[in-house]
Parts: C-alpha cells; structure tokens; sequence
C-alpha cells in the first residue's frame, strides 16, 4: 500500500472483515501475518492488555480490493467489543488453535457469528505445534460446528514439516518452503490421495449448499466440471453463511496467508451484498435496511469510541449509506433507553447536529487523512464532541436510527473509593469518559451510597483500575461490595419509648406506646392512631408517626431500613409546656429500638436475584450441583439446541463473583442474567454477620 490516500469509489471494491478467535488461538498473530503480507515494511504492533482488549483496525489491499481488517478481542470479558466488530463487518476469519481444540468459550464466539448471520472462514492454526493433527480438528469442527464445515485447503506435510497448503478444488499446490513469496505449483500425482480425501465431500457440499443443481448433475454423471465452476460454487457458498472453507495456518512460515487473501477478496461479500442493518424513524416505526449507495442519504453508526486526555474523542464509523464528507454537518441521535431497555436518566437520550471533523482512514496501522468516504467504508473520525458507541449519524434532512447491537450485562460488581483527596476530585469526570469510551460499563451507588462499578469480568475490572490509573491519573481503593439488607419484624412486640430530658427553661417530655407487627413480604410501612382520651395529643400524632418513619429508615438491629411492618400508636403521655415535635420523634424512635430484640421478632432480609443460567448440557451437573452450594432454590430447566437453560433464586450475597465462578464451571461457554426478584429472610445462622456488636 502506498502512503497516499486511498480513494474508494465503489462499495463493491471494499471487504470488511472481523477476525475472531478466543483468547490463545493465535489470532492476533494472524491478523499481523495478513498485514505483513500485503503492507510494504509493516513490522508489526506491540501486544499489551489495552491493544488485546478492544477492537482493533487495520487495512490492506489486495489485488484491487480495500481490506479493512478488525482484530476483535478473544476474552470473553470484552465481548461487548467483539460484537462491535461483528456489526461493522460483512464477513468472519474464525481462527481456531488445532493444538487446543474447540471449548466452550470458541462455541460461544461460532454462536455470536451464527446469531448476525456472518459469512465464515475457518483459520485452523497452531498445526506445527506437538500432537496437533488437521483430519482430528476438522473432525471436531463439524462436530461442533456443522455439516458446513469443509476443508477447501489441505496441509502438506505435517507438525513443524509442513511446508504448503494443496487446494482441494484448484488442485493446485502452494509452496511457502523457500522463506519467500509462496510458490504456486499445478499438481501433481504426489498430492492425489490428500486431494480426494476431501474432494468429494466438499464438491458435495457445494451441491448442497450452492444450490447447483447443475453441478449435482455432472457430479452423478462422473464429469469434472472444472476448477472455474467449482470455485465459482465455493466463493457463493461461502459469501451465503451456508460453507464455511477450512484453511490451514502456520504463523511461523506464512502457511495460509496467500489462501485467506484470496477467499477475502474473492469470496466474501461486499457492502453491496451483505445485509446492512434496519433503520427506523424516531418514532419507532421502520424504515428498511440501510441502501449501499454512496447518493443515498447518509446513515452510519459510531462502531467504537475511545477517549484521551488531551486529543479527546476518536469515533471509530461504518458507513453503511450515502457519502460522509469532512466539514459536513450531520445529525447525532442516541438512543440506548430504547433500544436496550436502559435506564433513560442513566442514558440519557442525544439529538443534536455536529460538524465532521477531518475523516481519517486506516491504511495499514497509520491512520490518513481523507476528504470523503462513501458506503462501506471504515473510517476514523476525531472530537465528535456528544457521540458514544452505538450513535447514529444520518442527513440533517432525513434522520433515522440504526439500533444498537445487544451490549453483554455487566454482572461482576467492583466497589471502589478515590484513595485521596485529589484522587476524589478527579474520579468523577473519569469515570464518565469509561463509560462513554466503553459501553459495557455501568456505575451504579450500591448499599451505604457505596460506589460500585459493574464490569464483565475480572480482566475487564483490572483493565478499567489501570486506566484510571494510567490514563486519567487517578488512584482507587477497592473495597468489599455491600450488599443491601433489610430489617423486619418477624413477630408483634409492644415497647414503650420515653424521651424526657430538664435542663433548664424548656425540658424534653414525651412517652409512646406502640405495637409492632409484621406485615407480608413488599406490603411496606404502615402507621395506626389508635390513642384514645387525648394522651397524645392530635398535633403530636404526625411527630410519632414521622420518627418512627426515620428510624424505620435507619434501621434498628443492623442500620439497614426496616421494611414490612405495622406501627400502631395506642397510648403515651404529654407535658402541656415541655412536650415538642421532636420529643416525639425520638420517644417513637426509642420505642421501636425497645421493641426489637435480635433473633426472637427481628430478622434480617437478604435480596434475591432470578438468575438465569445457559450452559452446555455436559456442565449442567456442576452448575446445579454449584446453585445448590449458594443457598439456590432452583425453578426449573429448560433445554434450547445443545444448550440447558437453568432458572434459580440465589440470594445476591452469594452472587459477587459469579461471574468469573460460572466461566470455569463451563469452561468459558457459559453465560447467565439476573434480575431483582425480591427480600427472603437471612438464615439465623448468618445474621450475626451483620448486627451490630455492643
């Protein structure tokens, strides 16, 4: 690629493509092999936890094709920013490490690629590392993966000899034994038993998949119809989602590179061809998928945001519509509260015009300046001042919304604290430029206004405290997440509360009666006046009732809020000169401190969360069998495919690092969701863990 700019003129002569491939895989190993392969003197990217954390972009040429290459990250804390990179691509290199096989985290990653219908070409690398064997893997793969999955290359040679790949179709051999550029040799009778091994099944397949019946025909007639038709058949297949190519990859020689390029320019689908998202108006109602037509009205979307202290926000943008031009002033909308079901006061809805910025495109690992960039593109657009991940951008005229892809929810709780002073003034603004920057992040204010930060993970959570750390100069402290108790009364007590104090002038008289009782579960606070004869006087009846609210609020055995009891007020004294409003506040307060007495008619109340929980049927013994262990009650399983949906009550007390517990119970390939189902009672045997110790 020269250093100049690169100006696409037609969607068609545009690839955009994912690399995705759990962490270990090799991946990023490959996405750097494919850029040495076609970018004059490109020497490669250092790896540390920020460039192997978010979605990465690069771009290459090939033959006459744009290559925009995104390297998504291989963790399952950061699939937030692998879908992203599913939304801003049309097609899929699947790495897998034949060394390691598939777990479950790889089958979670093939079933994100299924759910957005991605074209997908399987990388099988890792074959030259010990016991590693191609015909095993590929076995594996249509295991797991489906009848789709066929081998269009075949290693020659085998472990740290092998030297090419022979294609199954082509019958053509490609040579990478000389250090150098590949050599493309035509068959010969050495590679015929390697070639028919897997002939027939993949022309077979191309019949099926293809849908050629003419092809069909020939096959049962015994003719060849030649390597033309037949790869016509493959790139169709393959640019349908319907055959997914295995190719196989060897980092250390370059083994695979030449036959990934190729299938990338020839048989992946253009912006054109691919589906492009549904718009719809403001209102809701839709509109259709988004035109690939650089005359079209504009409509993008902002893919990724980062954020830097001093250069500010850099946007990373498909185009799927129309032409973006630098200067142009486009409309900004905003919607996550509507499409994700989102808090609107946390995610506040955005409309407003901006002006564009210089449009940068990536051309290598460099990023150029560029004038305009049309339908299909990928650019870089820095200091949209309002933009977030997710954002549309559309014609100031004709403004419409792209949805937001579902964004993964943040289930490992962090709570922190600024560790200073000044680490307290600045811990604000950062936080919110996380948020804006990553869109997995959520703050919340948990128990005793404690803050807390909801992450994906562990490796997400330590990612995050280092860039507050590195980035924005900001120290933190973690502490334990507390968890938000309730307090209740179990059985009716009666107390008496006085508060009389003389100290000159003016004293302090009052004294309260009241029963307590408790209430069903949700039913809140209630108050009963049931004083006869005037011993409290009809002024000071709302005194009562407001301090026993404040101390209902305070709690009285554990200082969490007492819910789901009835106060009755039946009887109390008052002093014509000394009585006042807060006399009775605290004689009300006092009583129900006398009222309570820990284990014989107050107890604690837990919350409990509805955790649903989606696993493969093999680790659905130990998931059940870990439920159980955290005093779960189960509800119930259901079954979808090869997977097991398992519903359970499990209080939040046992649910703070669940979401790390989970992926080594399912071996990266599970996931689950919970929402707040409601308070059950603490065991007695827990609650001394929580009242206060006089």
């Amino acid at each position: 690629m020269n250093n100049g700019q690169v100006q696409v003129n037609n969607p068609d002569d545009v690839r955009n493509v994912v690399l995705v491939g759990n962490a270990g895989s090799g991946k990023t190993s490959l996405f750097e092999q494919l850029l040495r392969a076609r970018v004059a003197g490109y020497r490669g990217e250092k790896d540390d936890a920020e460039r192997l954390s978010q979605l990465y972009l690069a771009s290459l040429m090939t033959g006459d094709v744009f290559v925009n290459l995104l390297d998504a990250p291989g963790h399952a804390d950061f699939v937030g920013e692998l879908r992203a990179g599913i939304r801003a691509a049309d097609a899929a290199i699947f790495v897998v490490s034949a060394s390691d096989g598939i777990d479950g985290a790889a089958q979670a990653l093939w079933e994100e690629c299924a759910a957005a219908g991605l074209p997908r070409v399987i990388a099988l690398s890792k074959l030259d590392a010990a016991h590693s064997d191609f015909d095993t893997v590929v076995a594996e793969l249509k295991e797991k993966f489906g009848e789709g999955v066929l081998p269009t290359h075949v290693p020659v040679g085998s472990g740290a000899g092998i030297n090419g790949t022979v294609g199954v179709l082509s019958r053509r051999f490609r040579d990478y034994s000389g250090g150098g550029a590949p050599v493309l040799n035509e068959q010969d009778s050495s590679h015929d038993d390697l070639i028919e091994e897997h002939r027939n099944a993949l022309i077979e397949g191309l019949i099926q998949e293809a849908d050629d019946a003419e092809l069909m025909d020939s096959y049962l007639e015994g003719a060849d119809p030649g390597r033309d038709y037949l790869l016509a058949d493959l790139m169709k297949a393959t640019s349908g989602a319907n055959l997914f190519p295995v190719v196989p990859v060897v980092q250390s020689s370059g083994v695979g590179t030449e036959e990934l390029l190729s299938l990338i320019e020839q048989g992946f689908p253009t912006p054109s061809t691919h589906p492009n998202p549904t718009m719809v108006k403001l209102n809701g109602d839709e509109v259709g998928p988004a035109p690939s037509d650089p005359n079209a009205p504009l409509v993008a979307q902002v893919i990724r945001t980062t954020t830097d202290p001093f250069a500010g926000r850099l946007s990373m943008v498909r185009i799927y519509s129309g032409t973006l031009r630098t200067d142009d002033v486009v409309h900004l909308s905003g919607h996550k509260s509507f499409f994700l079901g989102l808090d609107p006061d946390a995610y506040p809805d955005r409309d407003q015009d901006e002006r564009i910025g210089q449009i940068q495109q990536a051309q290598g690992v460099e990023l150029k300046p560029k004038q305009s960039a049309i339908a299909g593109e990928i650019v870089m657009l820095p200091k949209l001042t309002a933009a977030e991940t997710g954002d549309t951008l559309s014609a100031k005229d004709d403004v419409v919304l792209i949805p937001n892809w579902k964004m993964p929810q943040a289930l490992l709780p962090l709570a922190i604290k600024a560790a200073t002073r000044n680490d307290e003034d600045k811990l604000s603004t950062a936080l919110q430029r996380l948020a804006v920057e990553d869109a997995t992040v959520k703050l919340a204010r948990g128990a005793s206004d404690q803050l807390v930060l909801w992450t994906t993970g562990q490796a997400h959570a330590d990612l995050l405290l280092n860039r507050l750390r590195d980035r924005y100069g900001v120290n933190v402290e973690q502490e334990e997440v507390k968890i938000a108790l309730r307090e209740t009364f179990t059985a009716k007590a009666s107390a008496m509360g006085r508060h009389v104090k003389q100290s000159g002038g003016h004293g302090q008289y009052a004294v309260v009666n009241i029963d307590v009782e408790p209430l069903e579960r949700g039913a809140g606070f209630e108050f009963v006046d049931k004083v006869v004869g005037g011993a409290v006087p009809r002024n000071f009846i709302p005194s009562v009732e407001k301090g026993a609210r404040a101390q209902l609020e305070k709690g009285v055995i554990a200082g969490f809020p007492m819910v789901d009891v009835r106060v009755t007020l039946v009887d109390g004294k008052a002093h014509s000169v000394d009585s006042s409003d807060m006399a009775f506040q605290m004689a009300a307060a006092a009583a129900l401190k006398e009222a309570a007495v820990v284990g014989k008619n107050v107890a604690l109340l837990e919350p409990v969360d509805l955790v649903t929980v989606t696993v493969g049927e093999e680790h659905m013994g130990a998931v059940m069998t870990d439920i159980s262990g955290r005093r779960g009650q189960m509800q119930g399983t259901d079954t979808d495919g090869r997977k097991v949906i398992i519903t359970a009550l499990i209080p939040q007390l046992e649910m703070a690092r669940y979401a790390i517990d989970l992926r080594g119970l399912a071996q990266g390939g599970g996931t689950f969701t919970r929402e707040f189902h409601g308070y059950e009672l603490l065991p007695a045997n827990l609650v001394e863990r929580f009242t206060h110790k006089d």
